[in-house]
């Protein structure tokens, strides 16, 4: 990015809000540059995307960001000084929950205004915005025999069924060597279920060793799963070995692919999107450009009758005072705050902090601690009201906004995303995160230009056209919600067209390895 030089004028910063003690430079500032806009001048050298201070903030006051607590000051702070890691702080303080006071009456569009896309309609009456099939496996012993399967079906058998968009081998590190009860494998089981009732797969085929404790067949009596033609199972040990399960499963594939290809894209509104939200390699321009305007895009989707979800707990951890605001009924804020000390009991457990998020990338990006990236992230979840909370992959039954408990891990996070329907992914990221998701397709989001242009070929979106050309976050938005809808309709994304996507499912994993 520029430098600012010596005496520059205006446009150096980003103020968020008039209570705030700290502003955001645009671009690098040198030392000793008058900052007009402040009536103030920087002590020191300020990088692009980081905190100076407005005024004299003494050591133990409250440093305040979007007119929120972001941390404390670890030492007294010199006014234009760089407030960073090294004097500022984490420190417990009281949230007050004020459950549902924000909830308002959402405008929703009339049926007839709402919009349409280009989807898969399938016969249980959810809808597809791609058309795979998938090989899904119970447990890593079956891993590599599944990506043998996915290999063995060759270029020419796929030009023969067009309307199919691949066949995908979605593997997993678990499966054996844990208990077969408890968060852990009702996670799995969770993910597997929504994996295999997804609307984005026309077929599924399950390959398990045939040993392990996540049995195939305990899967199908507790979620009451039937073998047919469109959902396949099989184990090495039955079938007699990886060859002939190579080959088994070749077949199986093969039997599948002409119905699957028989289905055809047709107009349904947008109402049958659900929106997975999720943000991955943040920087302080995050919360500025990219969340708020995904939050925009969000709402419209909301008000047009479809569902957005919200996720990675850790990161809403000093934010979710503002989502209790907007409950729709006391339950289910207090779900969301008994999720909150569920993971501050889970990192006590583990010997972590709730702070150890954010990562060495977010920090060098400017983010100082889990407040202000929370703070940032919060915001893609937009302005409606909080309909419902959700475990990890547990199926969303609800339309609207809604938030599913996560890990920050994005891959991790998103999988529980997709498995609780999630038919489209968006993604926010100033670092630049190369992140791609099969069988949902994944929209990146850039926080700021100088990453977008430096990253063009994994960005589909440049949200730091907010700043750099004074675009509001409602048309930012706007463009966002045009984009998830070409994309629904068969638009390839930017991680698409690089075929990303085989290697991101990632189960959460709780719970002893045994």
């Amino acid at each position: 990015m520029a430098t600012a030089g010596h005496n520059s004028g205006s446009k150096l910063i980003v103020r968020l809000h008039p209570s705030d003690n700290v502003v955001t430079a645009r671009l690098d500032i040198l030392g000793n540059t008058r900052i007009d806009d402040e009536q103030l001048s920087s002590s020191c050298p300020i990088p692009s995307g980081h905190k100076l201070a407005t005024k004299k903030i003494k050591a133990g006051e409250e440093i305040r960001k979007y007119d929120q607590v972001i941390g404390f000051a670890s030492k007294d702070i010199s006014q234009g000084e760089h407030v960073h890691v090294h004097n500022v702080e984490m420190r417990d303080f009281d949230r007050d929950y004020q459950f549902c006071e924000g909830v308002t009456e959402t405008n929703y569009f009339p049926e007839s205004e709402q919009r349409m896309f280009e989807g898969f309609k399938r016969k249980n009456g959810k809808v597809g915005t791609r058309n795979y099939i998938g090989i899904l496996t119970s447990v890593n012993c079956s891993a590599s025999a599944a990506r043998y399967i996915a290999n063995s079906v060759s270029p020419q058998l796929l030009q023969r069924y067009p309307n199919v968009d691949g066949v995908v081998a979605l593997t997993h590190s678990t499966g054996c060597g844990m208990a077969d009860s408890g968060d852990g494998y009702a996670n799995l089981q969770r993910v597997l279920w929504g994996f295999a009732q997804h609307p984005n797969f026309a077929g599924i085929l399950m390959v398990g060793l045939g040993c392990e404790v996540n049995q195939i067949d305990f899967l199908l009596d507790a979620y009451g799963l039937e073998r047919g033609p469109k959902f396949q199972t099989m184990t090495l040990q039955d079938t007699g070995g990886t060859k002939k399960t190579v080959a088994h499963g070749l077949e199986l594939i093969e039997e599948m692919l002409p119905e699957a290809s028989a289905s055809k894209r047709e107009p349904v509104s947008v109402s049958e999107l659900t929106l997975a939200l999720q943000c991955g390699g943040s920087d302080a321009y995050s919360g500025m450009t990219a969340n708020p305007a995904l939050g925009a895009a969000a709402t419209l989707l909301v008000r047009n009758g479809g569902t957005a979800v919200l996720a990675e707990t850790p990161e809403i951890y000093g934010a979710e005072h503002l989502l209790t605001r907007r409950a729709v009924n006391r339950e289910v804020g207090e779900k969301l705050v008994e999720r909150i000390r569920w993971w501050e009991d889970y990192c006590k457990r583990n010997g972590g902090e709730m702070n150890n998020n954010p990562s060495p990338g977010n920090k060098a990006g400017g983010l100082t601690t889990i407040l202000e990236k929370s703070l940032g992230a919060a915001a893609k979840g937009g302005v409606t009201n909080l309909c419902g909370v959700y475990n990890y992959a547990e199926r969303i039954d609800t339309r609207g906004f809604v938030f599913m408990d996560s890990p920050g891990y994005d891959p991790c996070s998103i999988t529980g995303q997709v498995a609780s329907g999630s038919n489209i992914v968006t993604f926010t990221t100033g670092r630049g995160s190369c992140y791609g998701c099969k069988p949902a397709p994944s929209l990146k989001l850039a926080t700021n230009t100088s990453m977008f242009n430096h990253m063009e070929e994994d960005m589909d979106i440049n949200c730091g056209e907010v700043l750099d050309e004074d675009l509001s976050i409602e048309e930012m938005g706007e463009r966002i919600f045009e984009k998830i809808i070409k994309t629904a309709s068969g638009e390839p994304t930017k991680s698409e067209e690089l075929g990303i996507g085989d290697n991101e499912f990632v189960p959460w994993q709780i719970g002893a390895t045994m």
